[in-house]
Parts: structure tokens; C-alpha cells; sequence
């Protein structure tokens, strides 16, 4: 099968599109045809090791231990192991899998669930990560409910545009920021105020919000804080914090930070349940969500396709197919 291979760590150039061998499931794995498999932020993380915290974490400390990357996956079964209850061949799935940069790949049983109907594949593999990170963001970081507001920063992205549609799904009222080229777009999902952040400083204001979902940080938490409600909560969720921590720098920041502030800093990582994939699979066959497939790249340019995550501009989701 053709599948990404890399051997080490650096730019796309060491991206390599393969013959390699199709992997065999294990007692308690699917194989999946893959037809299609989203790309994510941390694919770049993973491809370039940096932050450097990732490769201390198990990813190969000089290295990729997995030498194909890739994890969001939306295909058909194609064999199954003998410890397997929930799927047959031909079933269609998405879900969670290993080296997913691939014409076939494997993925643990309770990490994938039933493609809903009505949903091609490359919406359903956009769904898994950016998905989940939403849906535990919104629902159980934030604790948001119906009625209450929350500004989303970077609200056409994969994160992003998940989570305007999730929140307002649970009656809360939005406010997304984005650029000018997704004003419209974020309207459409449903928010209720859009704030061009070309035109616009979405912190010169006197709203107040029980929950900021910010995706950029691109400002001081002091300046964050200030736009909550007494009792609000701020969920930093990614940004440029350096080659060392990445992202994790806001994440360790928020804790030293929660003592002193009544104000709730909620950073969170997003963690791939069956149940949390049943309900994405749930909002999207009754169309409360939907996956905003911005560009689609095939499987032999999937260095391009995350180069193109990378820039930090892409428009929903980005897949490749096989």
C-alpha cells in the first residue's frame, strides 16, 4: 500500500510518499480503508518534534518512534480482529486511528464509531479531533450552558467553527471572531455577533462573557480576564509559545495564574471517547454540525496539506484522500 512515511524530524521535505506494508489489526483493532483523514495542527507538531516537550513526551527523542503520522481517519472496514464486536467489513466508519497518512490503516475498536448517515467522508474525518476538542472545551472546560455567552478567537478554524455550532446547539449565544474572509462563513454556523478582527479589537469592548474559547492568543490574559463575568471561565487553547513548551507555555501560565483570580482558567486538552465521537456523530446526521471542508489534497500531497494547517489561515478543515 502507499502510505507518508518520515524518518526523521524537519519541514515537509522529509515527507516521504512510500510503498510500505498494509498493517495486520490486533485482537481488539479495525482495519480501515481509508478514504479520507483529517489534518491537524499537531500533525506539524509531530512532523517538525517541536515543541521539544513532545519528543520527552514519547513521540522519539531523535526520531519519530511512528514513522507515518497521522490520526483523524474516515474510511471502510476492512478486516477486523478476533476480539472485535462492533464492526464487520464493509461498515462505514471515522474515528481515531494510527497512521493514518495511509491507504489502510488500524485503529482501536472503541476509538471509532458508525459514519453518520448523510455525512461524506471527508466531513467525517475532519470531525475526530478538532470535534472533540469543541465539544470538552465547550461542554466540560467552559461548563457552559444554555443562555450564557461565549466569544470563540480564531472561530473559522477547525476548533473553532466546531465549537460556535456545539455551543449554540446547547442555546448559548456566540460571538466569533474571525477574519474578513469568514465573516459570512461564521454567520452561516450561527453565530450571533461576528467581530472582523481587521476592523475591530474584539477586547476594546464592554461586553462581558461567561467563557472565551481562544484559539490565537494573541493577547495578555490580563486583557482576556478583564471580558469575563465575575465568575467566567478562560480557556486558552493554543498559540506560539516557543520551540520548548509550544502551546503548553498558556496552559502552565493559566495554572500559576488560578489562585489569584476568581475568574476560572480552564485549559484543558481534548481526550478521544466513543461516547464524544457518538455524540459528534449525533449533532451531525440531526445537522446541528457540520464539518467546513476548506481544501482537500490527495493522499501523495499531504505535506502540502499540512503546510497548509500550519499557516494558521486555513478555512475549517483540511483532509487528504486516498
Amino acid at each position: 500500500m502507499k502510505a507518508i512515511v518520515q524518518d526523521m524530524y524537519g519541514d515537509p521535505d522529509v515527507l516521504e510518499f512510500r510503498e510500505v506494508d498494509r498493517p495486520e489489526p490486533g485482537e481488539r483493532q479495525v482495519l480501515v480503508r481509508v478514504h479520507a483523514a483529517g489534518v491537524n495542527i499537531a500533525d506539524w507538531f509531530i512532523m517538525t518534534g517541536t515543541p521539544y516537550f513532545l519528543r520527552l513526551a514519547g513521540f522519539g527523542l531523535r526520531t519519530p518512534k511512528r514513522t507515518t503520522p497521522g490520526t483523524d481517519v474516515a474510511g471502510v472496514v476492512e478486516a477486523v480482529g478476533g476480539g472485535v464486536t462492533r464492526f464487520k467489513p464493509g461498515d462505514e466508519v471515522f474515528g481515531e486511528g494510527k497512521a493514518t497518512f495511509a491507504e489502510y490503516a488500524c485503529a482501536d475498536e472503541d476509538d471509532l464509531v458508525a459514519k453518520p448517515a448523510g455525512v461524506t467522508f471527508e466531513e467525517a474525518a475532519g470531525l475526530p479531533l478538532a470535534g472533540i476538542t469543541a465539544l470538552q472545551g465547550v461542554r466540560d472546560a467552559a461548563k457552559l450552558t444554555a443562555g450564557q455567552r461565549l466569544l470563540v478567537n480564531g472561530s473559522s478554524g477547525g476548533v473553532g467553527h466546531f465549537a460556535v455550532q456545539i455551543a449554540k446547539s446547547m442555546g448559548a449565544e456566540v460571538t466569533a471572531v474571525c477574519g474578513p474572509n469568514n465573516v459570512e462563513l461564521v454567520r452561516e454556523l450561527g453565530a450571533d455577533h461576528v467581530v472582523d478582527y481587521s476592523r475591530e479589537d474584539f477586547t476594546r469592548t464592554s461586553e462581558r462573557y461567561d467563557a472565551i474559547l481562544d484559539h490565537i492568543m494573541n493577547h495578555p490574559f490580563s486583557v482576556l480576564l478583564r471580558l469575563l463575568t465575575p465568575t467566567g471561565a478562560l480557556m486558552p487553547n493554543s498559540g506560539n509559545g516557543g520551540k520548548w513548551l509550544g502551546g503548553g507555555r498558556h496552559r502552565l501560565k493559566a495554572e500559576v495564574i488560578r489562585p489569584f483570580t476568581r475568574r476560572r482558567m480552564a485549559p484543558f486538552l481534548g481526550k478521544t471517547t466513543r461516547a464524544d465521537l457518538e455524540e459528534l456523530a449525533r449533532l451531525a446526521e440531526s445537522g446541528q454540525l457540520r464539518t467546513v471542508v476548506g481544501h482537500t489534497y490527495p493522499l501523495s500531497d499531504t505535506a502540502r496539506a499540512i503546510q497548509h494547517v500550519a499557516g494558521g489561515h486555513a478555512r475549517g478543515k483540511v483532509v487528504v484522500t486516498s
